[in-house]
């Protein structure tokens, strides 16, 4: 066996560009599969830390409240207590479209709006600065107001010195009560319309502002965040709201754990989907390699010829030319988990997400290289195997 190894790279060195090409394929294959897989896993991270930034142990309720038929923030409330096994915050939202004026600086990208004193526990902020929306500031219809960290440092020059200020929204005076941290990582620039240009309020004043009557929008925080759970909850709600309302188009819930699952399922189909699509490479330079191994057996046929009257077996002719076959792949092989991985490093940089080769993707394609190497080197070391040491020696 290791005479029949050392016979198989001899055999490789002295063809050099010949085995070359005849490991191309094998190099693309392989590398193809281990990119592809790569960047599908790398953009699924990606997907799912935004899913995860939206809050998986959210869900979103929309209503539309008609005179007939329709849910006020109390009925919602009560709703909340009865089944609070479920949730840990609940929390309505009015969103404004407003204009926000400091001084003689005016923006409408700064996005307005209401909420309850849990708001932030649902978002799972934290305060740079100052203190959050209180009940007594809702009940009483308090104009205050907390604003993120670009709105803080653009028109204040930091968190500690917008406090107290007042910011003027659609012509009224909000008083600052609350700086929340800052949201976009240290390394990237804060910008206008970003996540840290907003303004919270009590929604009982964003209500009167908006000069809306009724509160569409809830959201509720979940104890648990499974997707199991999330699905009986959500079911729970609906159910709810049908009782209500008696048709379902009034009313739309949407589970945050949910999207993320069926998600993660799609991009899971795409990425078997693609790395099957790129196994397609591996097949077509399988049969590079049985054509190759064939011109070989015609080229080393008077060389065979001279090994079987020496004495040589059968076995050991075939043996000798899967060997070579199977080294050849395997090669190729190796050298394409070293060109995949890199290039998917590479290609994950310029994409701008952390993609990486997989171990399941690397065992994958180098295994299946092999077996190429094995299946498609049988045919042509049978035949040499097969050949007449009298015929074989009269070869030219």
């Amino acid at each position: 066996m290791l005479n029949s190894f050392n016979l198989a790279l001899k055999s490789i060195w002295s063809n050099k560009m010949r085995s070359f090409l005849t490991m191309l394929g094998i190099i693309i294959g392989v590398a193809a599969v281990i990119i592809l897989v790569g960047l599908v896993n790398g953009e699924m991270s990606y997907m799912t830390e935004s899913f995860a930034s939206m809050g998986t142990n959210r869900i979103t309720v929309n209503v539309t409240n008609l005179s007939s038929r329709s849910v006020s923030v109390d009925d919602m409330y009560q709703f909340y207590e009865d089944n609070a096994q479920y949730f840990n915050y609940m929390s309505p939202n009015v969103t404004v479209s407003a204009t926000v004026k400091v001084g003689n600086e005016n923006s409408t990208s700064t996005t307005v709006t209401g909420v309850s004193e849990d708001y932030l526990s649902i978002l799972d902020y934290s305060l740079a600065e100052g203190r959050f929306i209180q009940y007594a500031d809702i009940s009483a219809r308090q104009k205050v107001a907390v604003i993120g960290y670009y709105v803080a440092t653009t028109y204040y020059g930091n968190a500690s010195s917008a406090i107290g200020q007042e910011i003027s929204v659609n012509g009224e005076k909000y008083k600052i009560e609350g700086v929340v941290e800052r949201q976009t990582s240290e390394s990237d620039e804060m910008s206008e319309g970003g996540d840290d240009d907003f303004i919270y309020m009590p929604y009982t004043a964003a209500v009167k502002l908006s000069r809306n009557g009724t509160i569409n929008n809830y959201t509720f925080a979940l104890k648990d965040a499974y997707v199991q759970q999330a699905t009986t909850v959500k079911g729970i709600i609906e159910d709810y709201l049908y009782s209500v309302f008696k048709d379902d188009d009034l009313y739309h819930v949407t589970a945050m754990s949910e999207l993320l699952d069926s998600m993660n399922e799609m991009i899971g189909t795409m990425s078997m989907l693609l790395g099957g699509i790129a196994s397609i490479s591996l097949l077509v330079a399988g049969v590079g390699v049985m054509n190759i191994m064939l011109v070989s057996v015609t080229e080393r046929t008077r060389e065979i010829g001279i090994r079987k009257s020496l004495g040589a077996r059968k076995r050991t002719i075939l043996t000798q030319f899967v060997i070579e076959a199977a080294v050849t792949s395997s090669m190729g092989g190796l050298i394409g988990i070293v060109v995949g991985s890199i290039a998917t490093k590479v290609a994950g940089n310029i994409m701008g997400i952390d993609a990486a080769p997989t171990f399941a993707s690397i065992l994958v394609s180098f295994s299946v290289s092999v077996a190429i190497g094995l299946i498609f080197g049988y045919m042509p070391a049978r035949r040499a195997a097969a050949l007449n040491p009298i015929d074989a020696l009269r070869s030219d």
